[in-house]
């Protein structure tokens, strides 16, 4: 199936979405032609991944090495009891082909090994969403990017707040994420793995991630480019940060990459 018959089998059920004057026929034709790659199906990864299939994004690959288990589900919406044991990449594509059964979707079941074979991977996408939950992979996803010039929309859950930037590395110019964050970072990796996420949060960060990708898919709006979006449902408090390229950043201010 070609993308015109693409989008003629789904222009009903994206007609609403349509309307939106700043998106229109165009906007949503250039998301039905983008290819995202999506880098976890879990608890970011399944909200991002629902919203961009639903949103007509037809050609998705996704990446996750891990296992569905029980202390997933709270969070992790396109798994269920059923799905336990199953790997999260593949069980998220058949998941997802019963909401767009048009979607041209690739699993990925296996780790990437090093940045070169990410790199691979990115070259043939688009848009990259970053919702893995460790910090090996967020460098790996930001030095494939980076090297590739392909935007990232990266995000993180933990406990009860969250954030969502992108680094856009189409602009020669945009920081990175080790601008923002050091390499070795033990303390803010051990966060998602010990400290516990609320299922919410998880929904929610996801759905501003996709929503950026989408928006950078579709050409409309203003990016989260340079800024990060802060997000405390504990509070239901919203605010950003700016910020720039650090001077000397061994990524994109250097050569580390």
């Amino acid at each position: 199936m070609n993308d015109q018959e693409r989008f003629a089998a789904l222009r009903e059920r994206l007609s609403r979405q349509m309307r939106i004057k700043e998106l229109g026929e165009d906007g949503e034709k250039r998301i039905l032609k983008t290819r995202f790659l999506v880098i976890g199906a879990g608890g970011l990864g399944s909200p991002a991944l629902l919203y961009l299939a639903s949103s007509g994004a037809s050609h998705i690959t996704v990446v996750d090495p891990d296992e569905v288990s029980e202390n997933n589900l709270s969070r992790q919406i396109l798994h269920d009891g059923s799905s336990i044991g199953l790997n999260k990449a593949q069980n998220a594509a058949q998941e997802l082909l019963r909401w767009n059964p048009v979607l041209d979707i690739r699993a990925v079941p296996h780790r990437m090994a090093d940045v070169e074979e990410l790199r691979t991977l990115v070259r043939e996408h688009d848009i990259v969403l970053d919702c893995s939950d460790n910090l090996a992979t967020r460098q790996l996803a930001n030095r494939a990017c980076f090297i590739e010039k392909k935007p990232l929309v990266f995000a993180a859950a933990v406990k009860l707040s969250g954030q969502v930037t992108v680094f856009d590395f189409r602009d020669p110019d945009s920081p990175c994420y080790r601008c923002l964050f050091e390499e070795d970072d033990a303390a803010n990796d051990e966060k998602a793995s010990t400290l516990g996420v609320f299922s919410g949060l998880t929904g929610t960060i996801g759905l501003l991630q996709a929503t950026e990708a989408l928006k950078l898919a579709a050409g409309i709006g203003r990016p989260l480019t340079r800024r990060m979006l802060f997000v405390d449902l504990l509070n239901m408090d919203m605010h950003e940060m700016r910020y720039s390229r650090l001077k000397g950043c061994p990524c994109c201010g250097g050569t580390a990459c």
